[in-house]
């Protein structure tokens, strides 16, 4: 069964424009499946559309021998054809693939591709793609989509519509779920812990594993080490020099390892926001983990939030996949924190959200710097006892 995924809307928008389409994202985010729904609907319109998996060596071999080559696996036929081609990272190069065939036959075949991290991993990378693709990022699922996987969408509209103990027990157990065991699809599908707990598992060790090897990584053993103790350090700042003092090896090791982690979307890296930047003088970034579960394999922690020693960092990993799912990149969210120990968790455009666990860690005249620097920026706060209500039944 497939299920609905809100960024269908977006990628719709596009499928009739000549510009080809590129889903990238984490391995296991469910981006064959979007891919299936894309080529449905358009059969269902009349297109002539067709499905290649680059996992298949022999579909793979001819395909690198040259681009052309898709039209040998094409009927002969006027209409313009709908080619969907899955991982497609595996072409020993896929952005000169990409641009022969939309610069000589974009008015023939029109490419929507699915590609892992790898196929951005590369530092020489260089985006001869400009103004030919649209782009479109593949996150695990937001809450929203995660009460669609578990066949709760009715009770999740009506909860959002009335104030009923009913649906608050509902879909706050869905929300301890959702936060305990993330987002990744086949997660969300598994009917046990025990299950999800091996399928992330499966994820964090294997499918980890196949990224560090594609990125040419040799030490994994300090590669997986690195990821546990960002995984301990989500949500406060990265110092690239303690983290190779830690880990024994070099400066450049751990720039080259976060960069990896990026391209994988393992980890995200969040930006300081600043307009004086001789006040606002801190430059490290921040991490946050793409997924909450697969945090929790690596900290080996399944407990829930209250129990937890990390509580307060628990709640802004959380909002910021929220944040996410809201602003749909990573760079349209910032944090504000200065030298003098000033700090906002998250700003994004016109709006700033501090988050506190609990409502007596909030002291206004902690952030009276940072409103009075920036009147124009709406400051509000979020909780754990009503970040559900904040992120869902309230416009943030």
């Amino acid at each position: 069964m497939l299920y609905k995924r809100l960024i269908l809307n977006k990628i719709e928008k596009v499928l009739n424009r000549e510009e080809f389409i590129i889903l990238t994202g984490a391995r296991q985010t469910g981006k064959t499946s979007i891919l299936l729904m894309l080529k449905d609907g358009l059969t269902q319109s009349g297109k002539s559309c067709f499905y290649f998996n680059l996992e298949n060596q022999e579909t793979l071999n001819l395909l690198n021998e040259s681009p052309t080559n898709i039209f040998e696996l094409l009927p002969a036929s006027k209409d313009k054809a709908y080619v969907f081609v899955d991982e497609i990272q595996y072409l020993n190069n896929p952005t000169n693939f990409l641009k022969l065939l939309y610069d000589d036959y974009r008015d023939w075949v029109k490419i929507i591709s699915s590609g892992s991290s790898s196929f951005y991993i590369d530092h020489n990378f260089k985006d001869s793609l400009v103004g030919r693709k649209f782009l479109f990022e593949i996150f695990p699922l937001n809450f929203e989509e995660f009460v669609i996987f578990k066949g709760a969408q009715d009770d999740f509209a009506n909860w959002q519509k009335k104030a009923s103990k009913y649906y608050d027990e509902v879909i706050g157990k869905l929300w301890q779920e959702y936060i305990l065991f993330g987002a990744y699809p086949k997660v969300v599908l598994a009917d046990s812990e025990e299950l999800k707990r091996i399928i992330l598992e499966e994820i964090g060790g294997d499918y980890v594993k196949k990224d560090v090897y594609e990125a040419g990584i040799k030490n994994t053993e300090k590669y997986f080490a690195l990821m546990k103790i960002l995984a301990k350090q989500s949500g406060q700042l990265v110092n690239m020099q303690e983290l190779s003092d830690v880990l024994q090896i070099s400066r450049l090791t751990i720039d080259e390892y976060l960069y990896v982690m990026q391209k994988s979307y393992q980890i995200a890296l969040v930006r300081p926001f600043y307009k004086n930047i001789r006040k606002e003088l801190i430059k490290m970034p921040k991490v946050y983990f793409y997924d909450l579960g697969l945090r929790n394999f690596f900290l080996n922690d399944y407990s829930t939030p209250e129990k937890r020693s990390d509580k307060g960092e628990y709640l802004e990993s959380v909002a910021f996949r929220e944040f996410l799912s809201r602003e749909g990149k990573v760079d349209k969210i910032k944090f504000w924190r200065t030298a003098d120990g000033g700090e906002v968790d998250f700003v994004m455009g016109d709006k700033a959200y501090e988050i506190k666990f609990d409502r007596k860690n909030a002291q206004e005249k902690k952030y009276a710097k940072f409103t009075k620097s920036y009147p124009e920026i709406k400051f509000d706060y979020v909780f754990f006892d009503n970040a559900l209500d904040v992120f869902y039944r309230k416009t943030i």
